[in-house]
């Protein structure tokens, strides 16, 4: 499916935490669901290996809307097994282009907000290791952060099934604006299959593999803007849980994972990480 699809302690820290001492459990107790962004904060400083993940809902502040909201969502009103299936693109690629075209149009203006560059403050301080993303928004990368595993790929490139060629986000858009129908590889003429993940396709290999990885090996997971329900993404808080490490979710709504994450934070993304940064002693 696409890259958006279908995601304690008992007192507040102090301003100032310090990093760990290479303690696997710095703070005890799991399970508990609320807390502060100095428990957050604390959290982080005390972890050596932590790792973000991140859904729909940190891009919702760019004005990129999520997938299941009534009314606002991008499936509101139609089919994703029609419009964005492998078999859709098979069967009518000028038809899925209709419909993907729109998306790709609406998305190549965005840009991050706050809380994408806070996730990338914060693996440039050293506090994260990385961030996998279900988005294919390309904004993590371009808010800064460096190690960013894109479970569903991403809008960057289109690539034929053909001969191979990638063509880039922005001629892709062009083609679209001054032809009718599906944007062709200049090469052979093949419709252009856009390099993300479609309903009816599985994960990249390697992307899931690396995630994996990342998610066994990690002490803390931080979960923002994702509700965790679509497999096999929602999988990694577990694996993460299985080997030991601590799960945050900084997200509004209700996940599978809230009555075993050590901290929730369910106020708007930016704001809540925002908090974080302001949190943590100066750089």
């Amino acid at each position: 499916m696409t890259a958006e699809s279908i995601t304690h302690r008992g007192a507040d820290a102090d301003n100032t935490p310090s990093r760990g001492t290479g303690s696997r459990h710095p703070i005890a107790g799991h399970g508990r669901s609320t807390g502060t962004a100095s428990d957050l904060a604390e959290l982080l400083c005390a972890s050596e290996s932590a790792i973000v993940l991140t859904g729909a809902g940190i891009s919702v502040p760019s004005g990129i809307p999520d997938f299941r909201s009534p009314g606002t969502g991008v499936w509101a009103g139609v089919d994703p097994m029609e419009v964005a299936h492998i078999d859709a693109w098979r069967g009518d690629p000028d038809r899925f282009w209709r419909f993907y075209g729109e998306r790709f149009a609406s998305l190549i203006d965005k840009r991050p907000n706050r809380a994408h560059e806070a996730v990338a403050e914060l693996e440039r301080r050293g506090l994260v290791r990385g961030v996998i993303t279900q988005n294919i928004d390309r904004l993590h990368r371009m808010a800064g952060s460096r190690h960013v595993v894109e479970m569903h790929g991403t809008i960057e490139w289109s690539r034929c099934m053909l001969c191979g060629g990638r063509v880039e986000l922005e001629r892709v858009v062009e083609l679209l604006r001054v032809g009718e129908g599906a944007p062709e590889c200049v090469a052979c003429a093949t419709p252009l299959k856009p390099d993300v993940t479609l309903f009816g396709e599985i994960l990249p290999q390697r992307a899931m593999s690396e995630a994996q990885q990342l998610a066994a090996e990690a002490d803390l997971m931080l979960c923002v803007g994702s509700s965790l329900i679509v497999h096999p993404v929602a999988g990694l808080p577990g694996i993460t849980r299985a080997a030991g490490g601590r799960l945050v979710l900084v997200t509004e709504g209700e996940t599978p994972y809230d009555g075993e994450a050590d901290l929730k934070l369910s106020g708007d993304v930016v704001e809540e990480l925002d908090a974080v940064l302001a949190t943590l002693p100066a750089a």
